[in-house]
């Protein structure tokens, strides 16, 4: 049995004919409320995990692999990840931050005693372990297979959605990966981004950056410009591989700099978690500016956010959609994704809309599927992308064709 649900808050906004057969009809009413959205002004995406899965283990499947890493170690790592991982319902994000804090507090003890000396030495080998294993699994190559068919839906993503309307709002991208699919898709395609990072050889975090904008003068005679409609703001919440945090004596604010191949480094700590215990981490930049322009943007009005791929594991994010929630009253929330066992689901509130598949795996083969689908899932962001995801061009219409047209002939015409 299969079934797509697609709700507006507690209640089945589309009814689901037949179990058995995958209906074109219903989909085709997701695809029209789905481009709906899309004449709002202001469009974010929350991108999570799923999004990358196959090329990149998703949470659970992470945590299994750093697990695996881990028993390949020292007994006193094993022991030490045991005693840790015991109450952290398999998040490694929970499992650095009690090692993190467990090392500032080892290293703030005055003592000489060779016991809190090994104590220090095992927690620094573990905290280096996990994090070794992070980078490894997300540092892939896209070279091909799994990675390379998963680049080439990013790609077709972005091709969609960044020609926007220039009377429309760009494009936020709101990000709790720390791969580079976003940014190897968005080089490949020329789109420019702002993601918060700026300079030439040497590319360190300005959060004023997000205030800008890429334009092009419109006459030559006069100080006239238009944004570029070729253009994507990118927001990487829980930071990046190819972000390091170095001491710096540079005329910079911020010690935190992009580099180009992301390298594991004992010198310059690599940027994969926000560490919550320390001021200069997620309390501090770059992670503070990165959650305040999430909170921002969600209070824009007239705002739509596509959740594609997030799990609402992280409740400092899920607390930023909550306040959206409860102070934009023109807010659309759009969760593309089976959940289970999540506050947002119990929300019974209209503007939050859900889009999933359930399926019992003893009758696959019953499922009928049109020709066009595949086997995909509605909640897939292969199927996402592929089909429910209008091509934002389609909106522009014919007469911007023609005043394109008109505006280049009187240009020529022009003495």
């Amino acid at each position: 049995m299969s079934k797509i649900h697609f709700y507006q808050g507690q209640n089945e906004a589309i009814q689901n004919k037949d179990s058995i057969k995958i209906d074109d009809d219903l989909i085709d009413e997701i695809k029209k409320k789905i481009a709906e959205f899309f004449n709002m002004k202001n469009i974010h995406f929350l991108f999570g995990s799923g999004t990358s899965a196959n090329a990149i283990p998703i949470m659970s499947g992470l945590f299994d692999d750093v697990k695996d890493e881990i028993e390949l170690s020292d007994a006193d790592q094993v022991k030490l990840f045991a005693r840790v991982e015991s109450d952290s319902n398999e998040n490694l994000e929970e499992i650095l931050g009690v090692l993190y804090s467990r090392r500032i507090y080892l290293n703030g003890i005055i003592s000489s005693s060779n016991k809190v000396e090994k104590y220090i030495e095992i927690t620094n080998a573990l905290i280096e372990t996990i994090e070794g294993a992070i980078f490894d699994k997300i540092n892939v190559k896209f070279a091909g297979g799994k990675p390379q068919r998963i680049l080439d839906y990013y790609k077709e993503f972005y091709q969609k959605v960044a020609l926007r309307n220039k009377d429309l709002s760009r494009i936020n991208i709101f990000i709790t990966n720390n791969d580079l699919f976003n940014e190897t898709a968005l080089d490949s395609l020329n789109i420019n981004y702002i993601n918060g990072f700026g300079g030439g050889l040497n590319r360190y975090f300005n959060p004023a950056l997000f205030n800008y904008t890429f334009s092009k003068r419109m006459d030559t005679s006069i100080e006239k410009f238009e944004p570029v409609e070729n253009m994507v703001y990118l927001y990487k919440l829980h930071g990046s591989i190819n972000w390091i945090e170095e001491d710096i004596k540079s005329n910079t604010f911020f010690n935190i700099k992009e580099i180009y191949k992301p390298v594991k480094s004992k010198s310059n700590n690599v940027m994969i978690y926000p560490n919550p215990t320390k001021q200069d981490k997620s309390l501090g930049s770059p992670y503070v500016d990165l959650f305040r322009e999430f909170q921002k943007k969600l209070l824009e009005p007239n705002s739509v956010l596509f959740v594609i791929g997030y799990s609402f594991s992280d409740e400092h994010v899920n607390n930023i959609i909550y306040q959206a929630l409860a102070t934009n009253s023109s807010i659309n929330i759009v969760i593309i994704n089976r959940l289970k066992d999540k506050r947002i689901t119990e929300i019974d509130d209209s503007r939050i809309f859900r889009i999933y598949e359930e399926k019992d795996e003893d009758d696959l083969e019953l499922i009928k599927y049109p020709k066009t689908r595949g086997t995909e899932e509605i909640h897939h962001f292969s199927y996402i992308v592929k089909h429910l995801i209008p091509d934002v061009n389609t909106f522009k219409g014919n007469d911007n064709a023609l005043e394109k047209f008109l505006k280049e002939f009187n240009e020529k015409l022009r003495p």
